[in-house]
């Protein structure tokens, strides 16, 4: 009986004008998602390159090791074609330096503000939305349609259990309608292999996991729309009943729970903390200005002598002393600077959780959250590689103080005469980084990966089962007549 039942839907379904609707609609789109994919995985690759080798040209052009900097880049990810997440919102690299802290600087979205206004088109936006809608417009009078045209009193006038019935429903609407998504898919990665993209076996691993989480997304939504048409007795109602629950699940509960959680554990912006930092620097160097005018003012009134090598000595004794009183502001400026950071780092993640755990109210935040963690590109891969980089920034600064050269190298000299005092510049020789630390980009193994999914698919997979308990709860008190 139950086969009959499918075989029933599953004709139902492909004959359908809705049907040929939703193929091409699917076909479409995400075909047309993964083409800009690719495109826009060139032109970072392309800006990855470009800014690799001027940073290694800037780099063996310097004399100096003190003085020496350095870019750690983001290389970018294949699965950034399916999943964009916040890969186009966190900067491109940071600059590596003994003085400088780890901040990313210069997205996508602050070089070209106008990709900002439009956001991202991807595989999982396609899903998200689209085939959300999609599946839930095609079950919403599953049940409801079928009382109206009368069919539904002429099925059960024979011994068809209801828990069959409800169940045929539900698997012939899932084979149906997974076919219009799995011809597309099968083209996309088609034309990935068309397009030469390096893809990885963890790659190949990562969109198979991606088309199963879609999956059972899609058939959330699936299970969604019979619980609507066994919960109204007109497809009028159904139909007006699905668009406000599809608005309500997919747009307004993720927004509003990451509003709630911003007034819940309110954060300081990134704007009060570098006021913070600035205020706490320039105090700084404040101070600094002023004992060294009270050092000068000493040396004039006790001068080193008339002779011009005891003058010279003098003088360079007081910039190396100049230096090291230098470096150590700078040293406590950014320890100060990174103190604030990290203080801000913990308060957001606090606040970040708070958010994510009232957006998973919806299926869709639970699907974005675990296609995005999939895909490497969710909220904690700004971390993977603040982190990553400044592992990195520890390596290069360690190597900068083991290399031996002469203190005044690349820098600037002071020689004392009866004349005065010249000031030249120290140009030195070009350096030799053959041994130089390379910067490693932040990697994820497939366990990684498995495990950061793990509560999102189980959100998805106990909204199907309790979506398809409610709707056998309803259909069994259904008036089939």
């Amino acid at each position: 009986m139950l086969d009959i039942l499918i075989i029933k839907e599953l004709k139902s379904i492909l004959q359908s004008p809705k049907f040929a609707a939703t193929l091409g609609v699917c076909t479409a789109l995400i075909l047309l998602s993964i083409f800009i994919g690719i495109r826009e995985y060139r032109v970072a690759v392309s800006q990855y390159e470009i800014a690799r080798q001027l940073t290694d040209e800037q780099m063996h052009e310097g004399h100096s090791w003190k003085r020496l900097t350095n870019k750690a880049i983001r290389m970018p990810d294949p699965m950034q074609i399916f999943v964009s997440g916040v890969n186009y919102d966190i900067g491109r690299w940071s600059e590596i330096s003994k003085a400088d802290n780890i901040k990313l600087e210069h997205s996508v979205y602050s070089d070209d503000p106008i990709f900002a206004l439009f956001r991202y088109f991807d595989f999982a936006f396609v899903v998200q939305f689209v085939l959300s809608l999609l599946a839930i417009l095609f079950t919403y009078d599953a049940i409801s349609g079928e009382k109206e045209a009368g069919t539904l009193r002429l099925i059960f006038s024979n011994p068809v259990p209801k828990a069959q019935y409800l169940l045929g429903k539900g698997i012939g609407a899932i084979i149906g309608l997974t076919v219009p998504i799995f011809l597309p898919i099968l083209l996309s990665l088609l034309l990935l292999q068309i397009s030469g993209i390096p893809l990885s076996l963890t790659n190949w691993m990562q969109i198979g996991g991606l088309m199963g989480i879609s999956l059972l997304y899609f058939v959330v939504f699936i299970m969604i729309g019979l619980l609507i048409s066994a919960l109204t007795r007109s497809s009028n109602l159904s139909f007006m009943a699905a668009l406000v629950v599809w608005v309500v699940l997919v747009l307004i509960v993720p927004k509003v729970g990451v509003i709630v959680a911003g007034q819940i554990m309110p954060v300081p912006s990134v704007s009060e903390i570098e006021g913070q930092s600035g205020a706490y620097a320039k105090d700084q160097w404040a101070q600094f200005m002023d004992s060294m005018s009270k050092r000068e003012m000493g040396r004039q009134e006790n001068p080193a002598g008339s002779d011009s090598a005891a003058r010279e000595a003098a003088a360079q004794t007081s910039m190396a002393e100049l230096d090291s009183v230098r470096e150590s502001v700078e040293q406590d400026i950014n320890q100060h600077e990174q103190m604030l950071l990290d203080d801000l780092r913990h308060r957001k993640a606090a606040q970040e959780h708070l958010g994510l755990t009232l957006a998973r109210l919806s299926p869709a935040s639970a699907y974005q959250l675990a296609a995005q963690s999939l895909a490497g590109t969710d909220i904690d891969s700004k971390a993977r590689y603040e982190d990553a980089m400044t592992t990195y920034r520890n390596e290069f600064s360690a190597f900068i103080d083991k290399q031996q050269e002469s203190p005044f190298a690349g820098g600037i000299r002071v020689e004392a005469s009866p004349a005065g005092f010249k000031i030249k510049l120290n140009q030195g020789e070009n350096l030799d980084l053959g041994n130089l630390p390379q910067f490693r980009q932040p990697l994820r193994n497939m366990g990684s990966l498995l495990s950061g999914i793990f509560v999102d698919s189980g959100i998805l997979v106990l909204t199907i089962l309790l979506a398809f308990a409610a709707s056998f709860a309803a259909f069994i008190r259904y008036d089939v007549r």
